[in-house]
């Protein structure tokens, strides 16, 4: 088999030029002829087009919305295989087509934007396009004009909405220790609990939340100096929900790994150990909490240090289930090693192991309880709800004992 012709920039701006003549002649058929089929037209912020079809699509759309489209090159540069083409288009938004579901309104566009066209074999295999689809918006009516009363009413109503978002998704952080904060989510009650660790000029996060937390604690770590990494307590969808939507590295127990990466344990939840209310409402939740599987970046086990903290691990409500132990105030963030309210209701209660319904093994569960009384914190949190503080070890000790 022959392998592909190295396209020289003359070859390629030749290509370019022959394709941008065809968009300037609205000639659908040369249009689709440019290109290779299955090739890849990339309208960032728009639409990802792939040809012929869909290059025959968009354009026959645009070209029955506007009528009187005119299309320039204003001027190219091309090395090797690619040839960046600036180019400007006018038009009356007249119809009879509608554009983008939008309905022709007789507005007059006047934009510019850059292509860079990827040749290969004497036709286009790839094409990135770039125009500011805002101002497009602002032309044909979609956004008020800039600077204008419309606008500065419309970002006031979207910056209400966005804080209120926020507001609703999560806590502000709270500091409960030297380095450490912890962020509350989750409606109505914010019972989920998420921690930001200092370590260096960032934080490390433990447990990820639930996935309407994403934005809240992605802008809550960009305040605090960037998070460097999300290392999860365990991967059930309630402590995984935000990762998959954060722009940082997902750590966790190696024995969790598996869940974190595929079902968030869900193959070993147990739904008929719930009552009719629960069974209901949290089967509805469990998806919505979800923020889906994350991509683990590496793993961290007994004895290992994240961020101050030796990893102690605490199998049973979940088979990789890690805590993390600060010698220095007795402090433990332990994810769910311990449940301190009811899982199917929500509300705050007694001490208590996790509920069977959710547990991989709930003797394991017991044990691991014992073995973080047996660190004798001063204060232990977990994964929901308000942390155990006074005679902690003797609190662990009777809850497992039930």
């Amino acid at each position: 088999m022959g392998s592909a012709a190295r396209a020289t920039a003359e070859t390629t701006e030749q290509v370019a030029r022959r394709y941008f003549a065809a968009v300037t002649a609205r000639d659908l058929d040369a249009m689709v002829a440019c290109w290779k089929p299955g090739a890849l037209d990339v309208l960032h912020g728009q639409a990802e087009l792939i040809a012929p079809d869909g290059i025959r699509v968009y354009f026959a759309e645009l070209f029955g919305a506007f009528p009187d489209f005119t299309f320039e090159v204003v001027s190219t540069t091309s090395e090797d295989d690619r040839c960046a083409v600036r180019w400007r288009a006018r038009g009356t938004f007249a119809g009879p087509g509608r554009f983008q579901e939008f309905e022709p309104n007789g507005a007059r566009i006047a934009i510019e934007g850059v292509d860079v066209v990827r040749v290969a074999d004497g036709l286009v295999v790839g094409n990135d396009a770039y125009l500011d689809g805002a101002d497009v918006a602002r032309q044909i009516g979609v956004l008020p004009p800039r600077g204008s009363g419309q606008e500065r009413s419309m970002a006031k109503l979207v910056n209400v909405r966005t804080k209120l978002a926020l507001k609703l998704a999560a806590s502000d952080p709270e500091r409960i220790a030297d380095g450490v904060w912890v962020v509350r989510g989750g409606l109505p009650r914010k019972e989920m609990n998420v921690y930001l660790i200092e370590d260096g000029d960032g934080v490390v996060m433990f447990d990820a939340g639930v996935r309407s937390m994403t934005s809240a604690l992605a802008a809550i770590g960009a305040q605090m100096g960037g998070i460097r990494r999300i290392v999860l307590g365990h991967g059930h969808p309630d402590h995984r929900g935000a990762a998959a939507g954060i722009d940082a590295e997902v750590w966790c127990h190696p024995a969790e790994r598996p869940d974190a990466e595929g079902d968030g344990g869900s193959h070993y939840f147990d739904f008929s150990k719930l009552d009719l209310h629960g069974r209901v409402l949290l089967g509805r939740l469990l998806p919505q909490w979800d923020g889906g599987p994350v991509e683990i970046a590496g793993t961290v086990e007994e004895g290992d240090e994240v961020a101050g903290f030796r990893v102690v691990h605490l199998p049973g409500h979940a088979p990789g289930l890690i805590g993390l132990w600060r010698e220095s105030d007795r402090l433990a963030l332990v994810s769910d090693c311990f449940y301190t309210l009811d899982p199917q209701t929500g509300i705050a209660g007694a001490l208590r192991v996790p509920h069977e319904a959710f547990n991989h093994d709930t003797a394991q569960a017991r044990e691991s309880m014992r073995k973080l009384a047996a660190l004798k914190p001063a204060t232990a949190w977990s994964g929901h709800a308000k942390p155990l503080t006074g005679d902690v070890a003797a609190q662990l000790e009777r809850a497992a004992a039930q």
